[in-house]
């Protein structure tokens, strides 16, 4: 296996943990937008544009959930 296969293994296998997770702590929220981001490197990486933006975007999406997520708990919610 080569660095880059180990690294986009490494990147999905985080995206789906913390994807799992997200119902018990809003930082899991976080953690799976840089697992995100992590995912959209190693597509840009290995060639894999459209691969690399569309995790790029859920990077950003889930960054929302996070913002949404902590805003939401800081006044009661949640």
């Amino acid at each position: 296996m080569t660095p880059l296969t180990l690294f986009g293994l490494f990147a999905v296998t985080s995206m789906l943990v913390t994807y799992a997770l997200e119902s018990r702590s809003s930082w899991f929220i976080l953690a799976f937008a840089f697992s995100c981001l992590l995912g959209s490197a190693y597509g840009f990486r290995q060639g894999a544009w459209p691969f690399g933006v569309v995790e790029a975007i859920w990077a950003v999406v889930a960054a929302r959930r996070w913002f949404l997520a902590r805003k939401a708990f800081d006044h009661g919610g949640h």
